[in-house]
């Protein structure tokens, strides 16, 4: 239980910050939780009139990341047996919930590329319409060179393909939510958190121990992971790393791209080990906000471009609709590229906070 001082002039320990802010998350958990209920726990998109449905699902992921994340760092300060029962249970419901998020802004962000190679603001059949441009000449797009009318005319159908197969994982990921949140398992995590946001089980040492250590620890594993990274190459750009293996037949995700999404991770816990030392008072760091954003970037690039690859798997597809996938695949393998790149240089800028 979180440890009572019974002198008044006494600083706040480390069992008293952490528990604070435990609790303080657990709280956002709950009235998140609550929040879901009332919109009747939908969590489609805002199209479905499910606006705070997405919001209440976004807050539950965002409190259920944070107390994982702090009972991993942190874990010497609170009872094994609990902290280690949680915070799988967490990672599961961050988890289910945010798969159809993912697959919608996945959906997005490769459509947004398709307009974008295909040099067509109308997407996709508008560009196929010779009605949309009355003042066109028929024989206009006669004119243009083979390789951009063969990817304007598989962009239409590669963004069909893609949005058949997103839109079924959308919808597949909403159902699992959904069955999730009615379970007894998620229930049971429910339940953990409530009792949470009103005593916090520290071990008897908590009081004596110093969260500034911990805290720098979590700090280590992320500059050791980075260090492991090839930044060096990843600080010329158009090097062409992120493209090796993109030809493979192997449908497993690229090994060059995991030590980049575990770096993302470590970041993550780093920025909550910073937020429970110093609360809502937290400098803004401008270098890790920025190599967070550029690894975020990285990430989504690396999913949209597997997402292609699959799409490109399908059978029986029109050699113009292979050729745009291919092409898809390409650009965000270069996005990943571009992200490394950023990463890179807001990594090795000096660090700078503001208040």
């Amino acid at each position: 239980m979180a440890q009572q001082h019974l002198d008044p002039t006494a600083g706040p320990v480390a069992g008293d910050t952490l528990a604070a802010y435990l609790q303080a998350q657990a709280t956002e958990f709950l009235r998140a939780l609550r929040q879901h209920r009332e919109t009747g726990g939908a969590t489609a998109t805002a199209t479905n009139g499910a606006e705070e449905a997405v919001d209440a699902a976004r807050a539950l992921r965002r409190s259920a990341r944070r107390i994982s994340g702090t009972l991993h760092t942190f874990r010497p300060l609170l009872d094994e047996g609990w902290s280690e029962g949680m915070r799988p249970e967490l990672a599961w419901l961050s988890g289910t919930l945010a798969r159809e998020h993912a697959y919608g802004a996945r959906l997005e962000r490769l459509l947004a590329a398709l307009h974008r190679l295909s040099g067509s603001s109308a997407f996709p059949a508008q560009a196929a319409d010779p009605d949309a441009h009355p003042g066109t000449h028929p024989g206009a797009r006669a004119q243009l060179p083979s390789e951009k009318g063969a990817l304007t005319v598989g962009a239409a159908k590669a963004g069909a393909l893609l949005e058949r197969q997103l839109t079924l994982a959308r919808t597949r990921a909403h159902s699992a939510a959904l069955q999730a949140l009615g379970s007894s398992r998620f229930h049971a995590v429910a339940d953990n958190v409530a009792v949470l946001a009103s005593e916090v089980p520290l071990t008897a040492s908590a009081s004596a121990t110093g969260l500034k250590p911990l805290a720098a620890a979590a700090d280590e594993r992320l500059c050791d992971a980075v260090a492991g990274l090839p930044l060096i190459t990843a600080g010329h750009p158009y090097n062409a790393e992120a493209l090796i293996h993109g030809l493979s037949a192997d449908t497993a995700p690229q090994p060059q791209d995991a030590p980049w999404h575990q770096v993302r991770l470590l970041l993550r816990l780093h920025r909550y080990a910073r937020e429970v030392l110093f609360g809502d008072e937290a400098p803004v760091d401008v270098r890790l906000l920025t190599a967070g954003q550029a690894l975020d970037r990285h990430r989504d690039a690396a999913e949209a471009a597997a997402a292609a690859a699959s799409a490109a798997r399908t059978p029986r597809i029109a050699p113009a609709t292979a050729y745009a996938l291919g092409v898809l695949h390409a650009d965000q393998r270069h996005e990943v590229e571009a992200a490394r790149f950023a990463f890179q240089r807001a990594w090795m800028r000096e660090t700078v906070g503001t208040p």
